[in-house]
């Protein structure tokens, strides 16, 4: 992964990114995908509904460890098509040392108080 600084933007570039709290519904393997990858359904609360995702989790996550669990993604992004699935949000994470990617994730501690479909800012 490409670690040097992205080049600069504006704050306006930054808006147009739509980042939002959601609620893994439900994971399984994508049989198919180049690279290991569960299909995601991921709840963004009322508004947005329910989206699906591909997310190359396979190495740090067992598909019954993500249901349940709050993760971040690009809502507005256009729909992917990842081996024959329509990946609709980008779900969030970093690599770590050995390229693996983990989930970002909210406070456990106030997870509780911020609702589905929440807009980071």
């Amino acid at each position: 992964m490409d670690q040097q600084p992205a080049p600069p933007m504006t704050i306006d570039d930054f808006t147009k990114v739509d980042i939002r709290l959601g609620r893994v519904l439900a994971a399984e393997p994508l049989a198919g995908a180049r690279k290991p990858a569960y299909k995601l359904r991921i709840d963004f609360g009322p508004i947005l509904g329910i989206k699906a995702s591909s997310a190359q989790l396979t190495e740090r996550y067992r598909p019954e460890e993500l249901v349940g669990r709050l993760v971040l993604g690009v809502v507005n992004l256009p729909p992917r098509r990842v081996a024959g699935f329509n990946s609709e949000t980008l779900t969030l994470g970093l690599a770590d040392h050995d390229g693996a990617v983990v989930l970002l994730a909210v406070d456990p501690a106030w997870a509780d108080t911020v609702p589905l479909g929440a807009r980071m800012f």
